[in-house]
């Protein structure tokens, strides 16, 4: 008996027509964007979503210096400290680099009011969550390539964190 109907590769076939005629149907003229606007409103959105680009780079720059800052603070209060946090500064640094590839900007200011080097250490693994928090924030509102950048640098932030806080156990008061 001879079957009759549908069948799986059939199906199959029409599925990726229709993703096909789908995709292709998005492909429009360059005179007109989704919204039925002119080329003019597609450059004037790019030029505004530079600059809002521009500005969460601003925002997670002055973020990181503002880190690495109490970085270079706590390492020159605490000299002994310096083993432990030289590589979680440098990572710090090679964030600031990634998130501001045109400049390296200024360091923020960061003082540290801790008396002891493990009252230090958990403020920098307070200021790393802080941190996280801020980059966690911003990328909602960044477009692809950045808010790839910025979740990198949020879970760094965090990882660099849950060091610091175990540094600061084992770190004499």
């Amino acid at each position: 008996m001879r079957r009759t109907g549908t069948t799986r590769r059939g199906a199959l076939a029409a599925t990726g027509a229709l993703a096909a005629g789908a995709v292709l149907s998005g492909c429009g003229s360059d005179d007109e964007d989704a919204s039925g606007g002119t080329k003019g409103s597609a450059h004037a959105h790019g030029a505004s979503s530079v600059r809002a680009e521009k500005a969460l780079r601003t925002g997670a720059t002055r973020t990181t210096a503002t880190l690495l800052a109490g970085y270079e603070h706590v390492l020159r209060a605490h000299p002994t400290t310096a083993t432990a946090l030289t590589p979680l500064r440098d990572a710090v640094r090679a964030h600031l680099e990634a998130l501001s590839p045109e400049k390296t900007p200024a360091l923020g200011t960061a003082r540290s009011r801790a008396a002891t080097p493990a009252a230090a250490v958990k403020e920098l693994a307070a200021a790393e969550r802080s941190a996280a928090d801020a980059y966690t924030a911003l990328l909602l509102k960044a477009p692809g390539e950045l808010a790839r950048l910025l979740a990198s640098v949020a879970a760094a932030c965090a990882a660099h964190a849950y060091l610091l806080t175990e540094l600061a156990k084992e770190t004499p008061a």
